[in-house]
């Protein structure tokens, strides 16, 4: 099936490491899993949900269906779509009563994290959340260190803001080992950003 982005260019699915190497690293540490960090965040809000932590989950990608075939009656082939506008941030959910509403992005650049990581529409959507009491932040990860990091949205809109001044096209790693909150890899949950959340709505 042929998906593409909404610009027409084709999309085109990240590379995954096969069955081979992954268990060849079965001896090396948990963190080495090839897993996505998507996918350790979709593990890690099952974990919630299971154990009556908290209902976090991803949104869906919108798509847009422009090609069917029908080889025969019972059955439908989707030749082709394309991505809608990304709408808002991935993921939402409720904790404690207090809404959730995060991001979540990764980036091979060992020093910085591009702000072109992020949309205005999300940004702007981040900005309505909080206004709203809602509790929002991204969580970044440096695949290169595989160090996953929770950053409250006012400090990205902080660095956003800098941006549109003209200032840096990035985050330095400095800045967000400054206002970020490391969370370390674990096994059940994979990354505990609940446990950050409550410092943070403590503190």
């Amino acid at each position: 099936m042929t998906v593409n982005y909404p610009n027409g260019k084709k999309y085109k699915p990240k590379e995954r490491e096969n069955e081979n190497t992954v268990k060849s690293k079965k001896n090396g540490s948990y963190s080495n899993r090839g897993m996505t960090l998507e996918e350790d965040l979709n593990e890690t809000n099952e974990f919630y949900r299971e154990r009556k932590i908290a209902v976090i989950h991803k949104k869906p990608t919108p798509v847009q269906i422009v090609q069917v075939d029908y080889p025969n009656r019972s059955a439908a082939v989707i030749k082709e779509a394309y991505f809608k506008l990304a709408s808002t941030t991935d993921y939402n959910g409720v904790y404690k009563g207090k809404y959730i509403d995060f991001e979540a992005k990764e980036t091979k650049n060992p020093i910085s994290f591009p702000l072109k990581n992020f949309h205005p529409h999300q940004v702007q959507h981040m900005e309505e959340v909080m206004d709203q009491g809602g509790y929002c932040f991204v969580i970044l990860r440096f695949t290169r260190f595989e160090q996953v990091y929770l950053l409250e949205a006012k400090h990205l809109l902080k660095y956003w803001k800098r941006m549109m001044g003209g200032g840096r096209k990035s985050i330095t790693k400095a800045e967000i080992e400054q206002d970020g909150h490391y969370i370390p890899l674990g096994f059940q949950p994979r990354i505990d950003y609940i446990k950050i959340i409550d410092t943070l709505l403590e503190g």
